[in-house]
């Protein structure tokens, strides 16, 4: 088992999203379900744990209630080689309900906080030259999904 693990809490939804996440990863698996039934006599709130693996990162989602919802406070960070990645990553985690956010950042259906970042962004926004990486960011700043080229074109003066 790995060290340290991300724990997702989830209302009824655990086992959904799990096997949602799995179908948008291509190194993906469900590691395994359990079921504990209901958290208290008097209580209509069942748990159940799903483990799963993306991208060799493992994962564990639990059903426990809606005391607690995502917040931005917290993110996956998804490093895509190209736009055919990011244009990919970002219309399947969007699918069923997701919502855009800026500079690359969406939510799942599930609310939960993605960040779809191409690799050519980290490079151009630490470029050395400090005036081509401001453009760069100032053009992400103005964006929803990354557009590479439109990065490219706004560090070199172009856009």
């Amino acid at each position: 088992m790995q060290k340290i693990m991300t724990h997702l809490w989830f209302d009824t939804q655990a086992e959904e999203a799990a096997r949602f996440y799995t179908s948008v990863f291509d190194d993906a698996r469900i590691v395994e379900i359990n079921d504990y039934g209901k958290m208290a006599p008097d209580s209509d709130v069942a748990v159940k744990t799903v483990a799963f693996d993306l991208a060799g990162q493992r994962f564990l989602a639990l059903d426990a209630g809606p005391v607690f919802t995502f917040n931005e406070a917290v993110s996956l960070y998804v490093d895509c080689a190209d736009q055919e990645e990011v244009d990919y990553y970002w219309s399947r985690l969007l699918e069923g309900g997701g919502q855009e956010s800026q500079c690359g950042w969406l939510k799942d259906r599930y609310g939960l906080s993605w960040q779809i970042v191409p690799r050519k962004l980290t490079e151009l926004t630490t470029d050395p030259d400090p005036a081509r990486a401001g453009r760069a960011i100032d053009a992400m700043m103005g964006m929803r999904k990354i557009d590479v080229a439109a990065l490219v074109a706004a560090a070199d003066g172009a856009g």
